[in-house]
């Protein structure tokens, strides 16, 4: 049976980056957040948004996702809903992804919110990306071109780094490349996982 490696970190930890590493040594990897912004478009879900949300975050029947975001991310009720949408569908969508990849001896699941999710219940192994939060902060600021502020109040709705490490079966710290990428080769001797797997 197919084992899950879950991945996760903090907001501009560098999860993507640890995650294109596994999947350069041949690990199939299934990114959470992505498939959750492509099962956004999907007309059911809108519908659900819309219903919960309500018109004001839509711009001519699109998504206005900043809107969503400035709500969401200064309100854990409302990420709580918002979650209650996404999370189910995500999870039928890795199922099915699951089985495609079934003659894989182990694949990852690289999520954000692996922890506050639950998600992590569902995995063999979990691994936490870490980097000093003004390194994260810096990544985020250049990366999404947001401010200091927004990216404080999303690290403020996600579990400490502590937390995360201590449910953790490996961490990663992420702040030098080739040092990161020496501990994901690291685990995967631990875990007897051959490189390139077909």
């Amino acid at each position: 049976m197919t084992k899950i490696i879950g991945l996760t970190g903090g907001i501009g930890s560098g999860k993507s980056t640890i995650a294109n590493f596994f999947k350069e040594f041949g690990l199939p990897v299934y990114i959470a957040d992505d498939e959750a912004r492509k099962i956004m478009e999907k007309q059911y879900i809108i519908d659900q948004i819309k219903h919960v949300f309500g018109n004001a975050i839509f711009d001519n029947e699109i998504l206005d996702r900043a809107k969503l975001a400035a709500i969401v991310f200064n309100d854990s009720d409302q990420l709580s809903k918002l979650n209650g949408i996404i999370h189910p569908a995500v999870k039928k969508d890795f199922n099915e992804w699951l089985i495609k990849h079934n003659e894989y001896s182990h694949i990852v699941y690289e999520a954000a919110i692996l922890f506050e999710s639950g998600r992590y219940k569902d995995c063999d192994i979990v691994i936490t990306v870490s980097a000093p939060e003004k390194t994260r902060i810096d990544r985020v600021v250049k990366r999404d071109n947001t401010t200091t502020e927004q990216v404080l109040s999303r690290i403020k709705m996600q579990w400490k780094d502590e937390e995360r490490e201590s449910k953790s079966d490996f961490i990663i710290p992420n702040e030098n490349l080739k040092i990161a990428k020496e501990e994901v080769l690291k685990i995967l001797k631990i875990l007897n996982i051959k490189q390139n797997e077909s």
